[in-house]
């Protein structure tokens, strides 16, 4: 299981490391330490709690629009995996972006549910590499 620091999760989340470092005080996400005492979050945990605050989150009508160069980094929230297709679904702060590709490429990249990974955005196409 792969886990993340307070500051990879602000950047993950789309806050600051100030803001992750309050959320984990108050409880909001669940935080272990290391062996060399820093802070760190499960993957899943992270995932859910993306999850959480983007539906908690009211929508930005000034939000803007982006090229179909962009890349959005984030976390795996959810995999379905068929006989030939997957859907992916990625959290980038307050994006969720849903990629469909083959069952052979999730296999490929090791994609799981807490693990970092980017969707690129390219016209109507969502590729995920896995960071």
């Amino acid at each position: 299981m792969q886990s993340y620091t307070i500051g990879q999760a602000a950047r993950l989340l789309g806050v600051s490391p100030d803001t992750a470092r309050r959320w984990a005080d108050a409880g909001r996400i669940t935080t272990h330490r290391d062996q060399g005492g820093r802070r760190l979050i499960d993957g899943q945990d992270l995932a859910a709690f993306s999850v959480e605050l983007a539906r908690a989150a009211p929508a930005e009508e000034d939000t803007p629009y982006t090229s179909a160069r962009n890349a959005f980094p984030g976390i795996v929230t959810a995999i379905k995996l068929g006989d030939v297709a997957a859907q992916v679904e990625i959290q980038a702060g307050p994006h969720r972006l849903v990629s469909l590709l083959t069952r052979e490429a999730v296999e490929e990249l090791g994609l799981e549910v807490g693990m970092e990974a980017t969707a690129r955005v390219k016209s109507t196409n969502v590729h995920i590499d896995r960071t």
